[in-house]
């Protein structure tokens, strides 16, 4: 039997597991597809790759184009918050998918995803 989503998708779908990060432009940077348990890891590593090959010391990361997310997702944003932590960065998320506001909410973590220059769990979708 295969997996199924908290979005009613099969794990194996692409639609649920193709995740990119864009190489942060003037302090920016955009997540595409999903952020999922199918992948998370992805994520995390891409997360990671693109934000140490930037000098900026802050970076906005745009959420608009995830179209699928749970959990993990959130988990791996608070994991790119660590990340930014040890070595010294400020990462800011705007355009967050509902998804992970409400898993935010729900889990009592919404303002470790809340940044002051931006208003960060207002939904886009």
């Amino acid at each position: 039997m295969a997996q199924v989503s908290a979005m009613g998708k099969s794990i194996s779908d692409p639609a649920v597991s193709e995740v990119s990060v864009s190489a942060p432009v003037a302090g920016r940077c955009e997540v595409r597809g999903a952020l999922t348990f199918a992948s998370a890891r992805r994520a995390y590593d891409a997360g990671v790759k693109a934000f140490g090959a930037s000098t900026d010391e802050a970076i906005e990361v745009d959420c608009g184009a995830v179209h699928a997310a749970d959990s993990a997702g959130l988990a791996v944003l608070l994991a790119w918050l660590a990340w930014a932590h040890k070595k010294g960065r400020r990462l800011t998320f705007v355009n967050l998918p509902q998804a992970i506001i409400a898993v935010a909410r729900i889990s009592e973590v919404e303002g470790l995803l809340a940044q002051p220059s931006a208003p960060a769990l207002e939904p886009t979708h």
